[in-house]
């Protein structure tokens, strides 16, 4: 497994990466019996640490924790039960659609794009063009519906674009705010 501890505005001592890497290990290995990559990045807000997970599973797919104390070490437990308990949830479903599965899941390459915020409203803009501030690198993961609503889930996030295995095409699936799930996709004519 490739593990990577690092912190911001932190120093990760040796005793923290160990611990780090054997918790990890530990709870990895229940599930999945191949190496994983796993990133762990721990900072500080205050009077609370907070630690960030996210592993890559050898099925494609990533999960992502995080969590809070006012100790390093419970801020990392936290993280790793928040893991687990959705590698638990899903420990089914993943497998299944690994078995499924021929190839690993593809992605493609893509350009995101980080937008200025609104403008103040006092200040006209010269130009309906949005100011970037940044430009990244983004993969599109080629997925079945099912996998990319559970891949949204596991990794928390409100939405997740893909490219549809069935037929290639681009869709979306988010979070509705009334609690259910929303699956945008286009007529491909």
């Amino acid at each position: 497994m490739y593990l990577q501890v690092s912190g911001k505005q932190i120093d990760v001592g040796d005793a923290l990466r160990t611990h780090v890497e054997e918790g990890l290990s530990e709870t990895i290995s229940k599930y999945f019996d191949r190496p994983v990559d796993a990133a762990v990045t721990f900072s500080r807000d205050r009077h609370e640490y907070i630690a960030d997970l996210s592993v890559h599973l050898p099925t494609g797919l990533s999960v992502q924790a995080k969590s809070r104390a006012p100790d390093i070490y419970a801020s990392f437990q936290g993280a790793t039960d928040r893991m687990e308990k959705q590698l638990r949830r899903y420990k089914r479903r993943l497998k299944d659609h690994h078995r499924n599965r021929e190839n690993p899941i593809e992605a493609i390459g893509a350009q995101s794009y980080v937008l200025a915020g609104g403008q103040s409203e006092e200040v006209e803009p010269d130009t309906l063009q949005p100011v970037i501030i940044a430009e990244m690198e983004t993969k599109v993961p080629e997925l079945s519906v099912g996998e990319a609503v559970m891949q949204m889930e596991i990794s928390g996030s409100p939405l997740l674009v893909f490219r549809n295995e069935k037929h290639g095409g681009v869709n979306v699936v988010y979070t509705r705010d009334d609690g259910n799930i929303g699956w945008i996709d286009p007529l491909n004519t």
